[in-house]
This record gives C-alpha cells, sequence and structure tokens, in this order.
C-alpha cells in the first residue's frame, strides 16, 4: 500500500515541501510500536529548524512532524485497540524515524496518548505538543502556583497561547507580549490580564504593573531577550527558558554573575510526552471541548499547502496554531 507523505531530502525553502506517494510503513511484530491513521498534525518551531537545516540532531531523508492526532491502525503489542483515538509527540519523531507529516506514522508506545472526545481532528491535532510544552514549562519549569504573576514572552505563538489558557485556568495573573501592536487585543480576547507590545525591552512596563517585578517568566523568544525577561522577574522568581523564536539559542561568554539579577532563577524546559500525563491531557481536551480552555487555531491546511504553512511559520505571520488535515487513506 502507498500513502501520502512529505518527504525531506534536505534542508530547503518552504516551497521545497512536496507530497509524495511512499509506502505505508509497517511496525515490527511484538509490543513496543504502533501504528496510527493520523486525521491531522500541527506544525512546530521544531520542524522549522529541521527544514531550515539548524536542527544538530538531524538526518535525511525524513518525514517531518513532531506530532499527530489519529486512530491507532495496528498495535501488535496490543497496547492500543484498533480504531482507539489517540495523539502521538516526541520521542524522536520525526528526527530518529519518520514522524507525523503523513497519512500513516508508525511510533513507539511510549509516545502516545489515548484521548475520548467529540472535537473535529484539526482542534485535536493542534493540541499535542502545544499542550504539552506549555504545561511542563509552567509546572516543572516554573512550579506555577495559584495567585502569582506570569510573563510570557512571545504570547501569540501557539505555546504561549496555551501558557495562557493554561496559566489563567490555573488561577494566575498573566502578562504576555507581541510585537505587533493590531495583536493585543487578541491576547485580551484570549483571557490575558496585561497585552504588552514588546520592542525588546519591556521590563519596565512590567514593574509599572508590579513594582517587585513578577513571580515567573515563560520565555519563548530566546537569548536576546532573556536578559531583559529575567530584569522583569521578582527576586526568588524564576524564569523558564523554552522556546527560541528568535532563533538565539546560546549565551556567548556567560557570566552568571553578571547576567543573571540577584535572586532571580533561571531553568529550562525541553521535556518529553511522559511529562505529560494521560489524565491531564484528557482533562485539558474536555476544558477546551467545553470552551473553559481558548486555544486558538490560525488555519487549516491540506497536506498539499504544506510549503504555505511552513512560510508562515518562518514568518511568524500566525496567532496560535498551524494545522494540517491528512485527507484521504492510502491507496493499493
Amino acid at each position: 500500500m502507498e500513502m501520502r507523505a512529505v518527504v525531506l531530502d534536505g534542508p530547503g525553502e518552504p516551497e521545497d515541501l512536496r507530497v509524495r506517494r511512499v509506502p505505508v510503513p509497517v511496525p515490527d511484530p511484538g509490543p513496543g510500536w504502533v501504528r496510527i491513521k493520523v486525521e491531522a498534525f500541527g506544525l512546530n518551531r521544531s520542524e522549522y529548524h529541521l527544514r531550515a537545516g539548524l536542527a544538530t540532531n538531524a538526518r535525511f531523508p525524513v518525514i517531518p512532524g513532531i506530532e499527530a492526532a489519529g486512530t491507532i491502525d495496528l498495535a501488535p503489542g496490543g497496547e492500543f485497540e484498533p480504531g482507539q483515538q489517540v495523539v502521538a509527540m516526541m520521542g524522536g519523531m520525526g528526527r530518529e524515524y519518520d514522524g507525523g507529516y503523513a497519512e500513516y506514522t508508525v511510533v513507539p508506545v511510549s509516545s502516545v496518548i489515548p484521548v475520548e472526545t467529540d472535537l473535529d481532528w484539526a482542534t485535536l491535532g493542534a493540541l499535542p505538543e502545544m499542550l504539552q510544552t506549555a504545561h511542563g514549562s509552567l509546572h516543572t519549569g516554573l512550579a506555577i502556583e495559584p495567585g502569582q504573576t506570569l510573563l510570557i514572552r512571545g504570547g501569540t505563538s501557539s505555546v504561549g497561547v496555551a501558557a495562557a489558557a493554561i496559566a489563567k485556568e490555573h488561577g494566575l495573573t498573566v502578562f504576555s507580549t507581541t510585537r505587533n501592536p493590531q495583536r493585543t487585543k487578541v491576547l485580551s480576547d484570549l483571557g490575558v490580564d496585561y497585552p504588552i507590545v514588546d520592542d525588546g525591552n519591556i521590563a519596565a512596563r512590567v514593574r509599572e504593573i508590579v513594582p517587585a517585578g513578577v513571580n515567573a517568566a515563560l520565555e519563548l523568544i530566546g537569548t536576546n531577550v532573556l536578559p531583559d525577561t529575567l530584569q522583569a522577574t521578582a527576586i526568588h522568581g524564576t524564569v523558564c527558558f523554552t522556546g527560541m523564536l528568535s532563533d538565539n539559542w546560546t549565551i556567548p561568554d556567560f557570566y552568571p554573575i553578571g547576567y543573571l539579577p540577584n535572586g532571580v532563577r533561571l531553568t529550562a524546559y525541553g521535556g518529553e510526552s511522559t511529562d505529560l500525563p494521560a489524565a491531564a491531557f484528557q482533562r485539558y481536551v474536555d476544558l477546551v471541548a467545553d470552551g473553559k480552555l481558548p486555544i486558538r487555531i490560525d488555519r487549516v491546511f491540506t497536506m498539499e499547502q504544506i510549503g504555505e504553512a511552513h512560510r508562515i511559520m518562518q514568518d511568524g505571520a500566525a496567532v496560535g496554531k498551524l494545522v494540517v488535515r491528512t485527507g484521504v487513506g492510502p491507496t493499493t
């Protein structure tokens, strides 16, 4: 059997991405791996890094995609039932082995989370990696508590949108940034308490509202603005470095005493699907379905529009998640 898939032969431009017909993958007999019929997948910055030649662990050719949503098609080890709704993410998807940019994908059981929902596939496809990264950053990286103040640097990204929603649901006061003044209303509509237009220096404006600084900050832009984010954070507060929207990853000649404000903690998050328990993911999905967790999808694409979708992601032109619906199944 054959299927449609996006195969990346090497680094290139968004328009170099094309849909091909390739054999449907087959999992090895026995436990450990399953085949998922992919109904939708979200786009992630990690896939931009791979396509642009910025990934350090790339192998080619490869089917990209670090997440997918669909149903179990084959489970040789009996870990799941055929037809069962699932999502899959991380664990080497789209790097060590072929990922979710396809009509079918074979993944390890450890990367799969079962779910029950009536959400449409595009919405469910938007959630796995976005919720996993936001959940892990907030709870593992920042250990947020109700009543705290939180700054999200890069608030209109998909993770920024999810983090704001999760933090508000958890009882925090949320500051969130955007470089585009026209997007502040979008942040307000998503429940953000203090949308801030980001010109690269926002610490002073944050401290005009909370003079002592915020209790927690989620850095999604990169090391180019990290010092300013640290300056916006209170003594004994924590900054979690999770994202690199600016593609600035490292700190040259890092001198901690000169770099870190007194008493401000710096941590990071880059976890796996196991950091998001199935019960927590199901709860978030239920909240989305009930309209209590506002998650924004910027646009839904067909597989044939993958190049256009990557261009929008690369240019930072989306507010929220970009999703692809796979469409028809394989032909023999």
